[in-house]
């Protein structure tokens, strides 16, 4: 639904302030790119190009019930 990279390298800071170098490859890449998305304020629907794919929550889990507690 949303284009992603299939791999990518990414450069943060650990809890303790080092340095961290990692690459990520398939879902873990995917995830990692949603959370910097959220992180410059951008939201999944914004980058949704064709909405005709997209899902609902009745379709997607039809068994759910939305008014029961976790």
């Amino acid at each position: 639904m949303v284009d992603r990279y299939q791999s990518i390298r990414y450069e943060g800071f650990d809890p303790d302030g080092q340095p961290i170098e990692r690459i990520a490859h398939g879902f873990h890449a995917r995830v990692v790119q949603h959370e910097c998305d959220h992180l410059i304020g951008r939201l999944y629907p914004s980058r949704i190009t064709d909405f005709s794919k997209f899902g609902f929550m009745d379709v997607m889990f039809p068994d759910m019930d939305p008014n029961a507690d976790e």
